[in-house]
């Protein structure tokens, strides 16, 4: 993906700053560690700032609606609700065309004094940054960077705050256009679109790529092979893209591909991905809110630190059942060592003490006369060795019932990890990870108390409805799947589970009437939506009657045992399910 670039955040600052300035700070959040959100108070509406410095799509823009928020701030939180609430923004200004936002906020001192502190928005990728400045001090930062991290520059309270150096590029709005010109003619033997690149101040490769393709030049042919009438073309793309980021109204763009991936974004619509589907919004804040949602860039709190728990887990105890599966096929030699032994006993006199590493002898148990070769303990005498051969075989012996059975609990762990992992992945609020939290605790995984709890309300589980208006459910997590099942559901409702392949209980609730063909298929598509299987084809599911599913004693969440199903094999259809998921009466 290529991100939303210095050039095109010209337009943005001109949004955001119609929209904030001399709006009065009432509230700030920070929903996850890259996540800050001001709510801005204006005379008869109030707007909420996005501010994210999540490499995947860092930015700046106003919500729709809220976010959720931990029950407890995080420390940088508290600095700006201490620093810069009840502040009225004074202005939004972009620092030259590069992608840095400076946000001075008037805030009232001691005495009554004024005093202005500037939140310095670094949206640059991998390097963005949320930062609280005063009289060119650092006060603190989202993201500190200390000098073992950065060898060139430091960002730490009461560090000097210094901008960025001006690159040695051409601003568009200033500079003549025949000194761009004659700047991108000035790199011989560069291509086109590196050669804009180098030149214009806050071009990033959309844009230099939009600037070619609106002078119909190709991006990869060489600045020394322009004529005199491809600059013209030239100049009349860049006067272009100048007036288009510069207009009052914005015309924002997102192309995708036919895989829904985000390609690009732009203040202005683009022409050079021409097999990209484009979608047109009415402010850059919707455009950057779509992208975001596209990314994937919002992430709740604890979310991505349980994946990864999770992720450990599991890999774990794959580990454990390679080593399990060694010590088992170890524990079938058993009855080797016997034989060992026993040809030991007959041989015992034959052999002098601590001589020999190992011996070959006719095998006692060959009838065809062939030899064995039998290793030998040295700091042992050939007695000592024979009950030792004894003794691992008794050992074996009895280690292989006992492996067996750790290998069950070793795959039961790992399938029980990949509901969880299932869990993680349909969870799209606090609750929900709470939920999976407070699991992981009881479960062993994860030590430490659960985290005092919104006073949102509780989770719920989705809720679709099929097309001949048959209610379906859906658990988001193990402790979902286990009340639909068993609480929520009726005897006679219908039970669908993908075909050992951890995933979420579904629940149509027909009440023992006979299942449509197109409910009983959109039911079998969701268990396969919602499951590790999610991306595959042909997913075998089963179904059966609520009646025929049982939990067992103490058994794990989200297990249950089944029969007389019926298995049908689905690949969920993405177009059509995405209707039903949009609706779900539970969002």
């Amino acid at each position: 993906m290529s991100s939303f670039d210095g050039f095109s955040m010209h337009a943005l600052t001109r949004e955001l700053d119609r929209a904030l300035s001399g709006g009065r700070i009432d509230k700030i959040t920070q929903p996850n560690k890259q996540t800050i959100i001001l709510s801005v108070r204006q005379p008869g509406r109030n707007f909420l700032l996005h501010i994210t410095t999540n490499p995947a799509n860092p930015a700046a823009h106003l919500l729709a609606k809220p976010l959720e928020n931990p029950p407890e701030p995080p420390v940088f939180c508290m600095v700006l609700r201490k620093q810069i609430e009840t502040g009225r923004i004074a202005s939004i200004r972009q620092h030259g065309l590069d992608r840095l936002l400076l946000m001075d906020i008037d805030t009232i001192g001691a005495g009554g004094v004024i005093a202005t502190k500037t939140l310095v928005l670094e949206l640059m990728g991998k390097y963005s940054n949320i930062i609280l400045v005063e009289n060119g001090t650092i006060i603190d930062a989202i993201r500190k960077i200390g000098a073992n991290n950065s060898r060139v520059r430091t960002v730490l309270p009461g560090d000097a705050y210094e901008l960025p150096p001006t690159q040695d590029k051409l601003d568009l709005f200033q500079a003549p256009m025949a000194d761009i010109l004659a700047r991108i003619q000035s790199f011989h033997e560069m291509k086109l679109q590196k050669a804009i690149l180098a030149t214009c101040l806050g071009f990033g490769p959309v844009s230099a790529k939009e600037a070619c393709a609106r002078a119909h030049l190709p991006m990869n042919m060489f600045t020394v092979d322009l004529t005199k009438n491809d600059l013209d073309a030239l100049a009349r793309a860049l006067i272009e893209l100048r007036n288009a980021v510069d207009a009052e109204v914005s015309e924002p763009v997102i192309v995708t591909d036919e895989h829904k991936k985000l390609l690009a974004l732009a203040a202005f619509p683009l022409h050079y991905l021409k097999d990209g589907t484009t979608t047109k919004y009415d402010s850059l804040s919707a455009m950057l809110d779509a992208a975001d949602k596209l990314t994937g860039s919002y992430v709740l709190p604890d979310k991505d630190r349980f994946r990864k728990l999770v992720k450990n887990e599991k890999n774990r105890a794959i580990g454990k059942l390679q080593k399990l599966d060694d010590e088992i096929a170890a524990a079938e030699n058993a009855d080797e060592w016997k034989r060992y032994g026993d040809n030991l006993m007959t041989y015992q006199y034959e052999f002098r003490d601590h001589v020999d590493k190992e011996i070959t002898v006719p095998d006692i148990y060959s009838e065809t006369g062939e030899t064995i070769t039998i290793p030998l303990d040295q700091r042992e005498t050939i007695v000592g060795n024979m009950q030792l051969c004894y003794k691992k075989y008794d050992k074996l012996k009895r280690a292989q019932s006992l492996l067996v059975e750790q290998r069950k609990e070793c795959e039961d762990n790992i399938a029980y990890l990949e509901t969880i992992e299932a869990g993680l992945f349909a969870s799209k609020s606090l609750a929900e990870i709470n939920e999976i939290q407070g699991e992981l605790i009881a479960s062993g995984y994860l030590r430490e108390k659960p985290k005092k709890k919104n006073n949102d309300k509780p989770a719920k589980p989705f809720h679709f409805t099929a097309p001949d208006g048959t209610p379906i459910l859906v658990g988001k997590n193990n402790y979902q799947n286990d009340k639909l099942t068993t609480k929520v559901a009726g005897r006679m409702d219908t039970w669908f589970h993908t075909k050992n392949i951890p995933g979420s209980h579904v629940i149509v609730r027909n009440d023992g009437t006979d299942l449509s063909k197109e409910t009983m298929e959109l039911a079998a598509m969701l268990a396969a939506h919602f499951s590790k299987a999610q991306e595959g084809s042909n997913t075998p599911v089963d179904y059966t009657q609520i009646r025929y599913v049982k939990k067992p004693s103490g058994s794990k969440p989200g297990f249950v045992i089944f029969t007389n199903q019926t298995t049908v094999y689905v690949t969920p259809d993405e177009e059509k399910l995405a209707p039903v998921l949009a609706a779900d009466k539970n969002a």
